[in-house]
Order: structure tokens, then C-alpha cells, then sequence
């Protein structure tokens, strides 16, 4: 039981798991949302441009048109003529095709941010693989791909068609209107039509991406086992991290052993750090901090250095200095002076015993 509940999917993806899949382009992402938004910007920058852009249509068109009767082309120059009219045009609604690439870039950078993943761009061979492909053809993501998708056509026609069907009355006073009056009467009812429909597309779409973001975590879950693994890969084997910790309290304890029995004089905080410090005076130019320990280590040095008559001084502000001294290594010049006066003290005690 307890090995079967273990490959179970139960626990949240790591971070280093959600780096690795935004690595291959594996990324929470909503193409109806980035479809909903291109929709309905291109639809506000044709409601907003429109006016200029027929003015701008109908003045190229009155060009050529006047032009058509005096034009005398070889035949051979038509389609650079035709390329060049095609050209014009594109110009007058670029303005828009402008617009919706910058949109559907920000849609894009705001669902997952920016992303360079060279590897969804490399071949992948199961991709050819007939069977492969059918199997992704049949699945139960398919058929829910399906199902999403005629649920959401049938919610925007629904839409759609109640706002076609409010505006039914004045659409059918359209042969009471002047050519301009409908145009301009059916371009605001396709208009009104469309926004209608991207409207419930856009909050369908979002719908659509919660649910993305929820099938993205649930398919990056891992068990109980790819999380210890990827811990002793990460941060190293806990057994291991363990086995280092006790290696290197036992190499400490044993160089505190070695030489706070040799020291001079042990300054201490007096219950956070201690320092021993050595000063031999025809051997040593400056004293050295031999050994020092901080928390639980203080009371073991305290208690060798009395087992062993090394005087144990209470200085908080020299103790933190020489704390920061590295073992073997001599005092800084800054602290002669304190050092000095300890070690003065440590002698006249010393001459008093004896």
C-alpha cells in the first residue's frame, strides 16, 4: 500500500520542475484568450479607424478610376500596376495589421511573460508517429477539446443572435435609408455583433485559461519518490549532508581538545562565543586565536579550559572581535592593545598563584 500511495501525483511540482518545463516550452497558456483579446482590439481599431480608412479607400479607388481611361500599360506591366494598387491599399488598413501584432504579442507576454525556448523548435520524431498521433486524436483531451470548443461556439452564436435579434427592427427600416445610411446602418450592426461575440469569447477565454493553469500544475505533480530524488540532486543526499555535519563537529571538537589545553587565556561573550588564544612570547611576533566554538560548544571550552587552569576572561566586545579570526590564524593589529591587557592580567594572576 505504502508503495503504491508513493507513485501516486500528490505532491505540488518544484520550482525546479516548473523552470525545467518552461525550459521546453511547456507553459500555461490560453490561445483563446490571446484570440479573444486580438479580436476584440481589431474590432475597436476598425470602429475607431473606419471613417479614415474609407475616406482613404475611396480616394485611391477615385484615383485609379479616373486614371483607367487615359492609362495605356503594356500587358506584360499590369501586374506590377495591380501590385502596386494592392500595396496602396495594404498601407491604409496597416494602422491595424500594426495593432494586432503588438497585441498579440503583450496577450502572449502577459499569460507566461518572456519566453525563448529553442527547443520546441527542434524536430521530434514521435511527432511522425502514426500511431502516436492517433492515439492523441482519440483521447479523452480530445474529446474535451471537442466538447469545449461546440459549447463555446454555441454560447457566442447564442450571444450573437440576441443582439441581432434586438436590433432586427431597425434593420428592417434599411430600404428606407440612403446607400451611406445603410452602410453605415449595417456596418454598426455587424459591428455591435462582433463585439457581442468577442465579449462572451473573452470571458469564456478566461475560464479557459484557469483551467489550463490547472491541468498545467496537475500534470507537473510529482510523487513522494521524484521529490526526495530531486532534493539529494539539488541539495545532495541527506545521509550524506548528515555524515558531513558529524565529519566536521568531530574535527572541530578534536581541534578544541588539541589546543585549549595550550592556550594562553580563553575570552569569552560570556555564553554565546568563546576564543582561546595562544601567545607565546620568544615564539609568537602576535597572539593567535587556536580554537573558538559559539552556542553549545561554549560551555565544552570553558570546562577544558578550567580542567586544564586556563584562565577564562569574560569580554563580550573582544570575544566577538576575535570570534571573526579565523582559527591559526594572528590576532589583528586593532586588538593589540585589548589582548595585550588580558594577557597582562592572565601573567599577574598567574605570578600571584605561584
Amino acid at each position: 500500500m505504502s508503495g503504491g500511495s508513493s507513485q501516486q501525483k500528490t505532491e505540488a511540482p518544484s520550482p525546479r520542475r516548473l523552470r525545467e518545463a518552461r525550459k521546453k516550452g511547456q507553459v500555461p497558456r490560453s490561445r483563446d484568450l490571446s484570440a479573444a483579446i486580438i479580436l476584440l482590439f481589431a474590432l475597436a481599431m476598425i470602429a475607431f479607424l473606419k471613417d479614415s480608412m474609407v475616406i482613404s479607400m475611396q480616394r485611391l479607388l477615385l484615383e485609379y478610376y479616373r486614371a483607367a481611361p487615359t492609362l495605356d500599360l503594356p500587358a506584360e506591366n499590369l501586374l506590377f500596376y495591380a501590385l502596386g494598387f494592392t500595396a496602396r491599399m495594404c498601407l491604409v488598413i496597416m494602422p491595424v495589421l500594426a495593432g494586432i501584432v503588438a497585441i498579440a504579442v503583450a496577450a502572449s507576454v502577459v499569460q507566461v511573460g518572456v519566453l525563448f525556448a529553442p527547443q520546441v523548435l527542434q524536430p521530434k520524431l514521435e511527432r511522425l508517429n502514426p500511431v502516436e498521433g492517433l492515439k492523441r486524436i482519440f483521447s479523452l483531451r480530445s474529446l474535451f477539446e471537442l466538447v469545449k470548443n461546440t459549447l463555446k461556439i454555441i454560447i457566442v452564436a447564442a450571444v450573437v443572435y440576441f443582439v441581432v435579434k434586438a436590433r432586427l427592427p431597425e434593420m428592417l427600416l434599411i430600404y428606407f435609408k440612403t446607400p451611406a445610411q445603410m452602410l453605415d446602418l449595417i456596418a454598426a450592426a455587424l459591428l455591435a455583433a462582433a463585439f457581442a461575440g468577442g465579449g462572451a469569447f473573452l470571458v469564456i477565454s478566461f475560464f479557459d485559461l484557469l483551467f489550463q493553469r490547472y491541468e498545467y500544475i496537475k500534470n507537473l505533480r510529482m510523487t513522494r519518490q521524484e521529490v526526495k530524488d530531486e532534493l539529494k540532486q539539488t541539495e545532495g543526499d541527506p545521509l550524506v549532508k548528515s555524515w558531513l555535519r558529524r565529519r566536521q563537529r568531530e574535527m572541530i571538537m578534536n581541534a578544541i581538545r588539541r589546543e585549549v589545553p595550550r592556550a594562553t587565556v580563553v575570552v569569552t561573550n560570556p555564553i554565546h562565543v568563546a576564543v582561546a588564544v595562544r601567545y607565546e612570547e620568544k615564539e609568537m611576533s602576535a597572539p593567535v586565536v587556536t580554537a573558538k566554538g559559539a552556542g553549545d560548544l561554549v560551555p565544552v571550552i570553558k570546562r577544558l579550559a578550567r580542567q586544564n587552569d586556563v584562565p577564562v576572561v569574560e569580554n563580550p566586545p573582544v570575544a566577538r572581535a576575535l570570534y571573526q579570526v579565523d582559527v591559526g590564524r594572528e590576532i589583528p593589529v586593532e586588538l593589540y592593545r585589548a589582548i595585550a591587557e588580558i594577557i597582562a592580567m592572565v601573567y599577574r594572576l598567574k605570578g600571584k598563584v605561584v
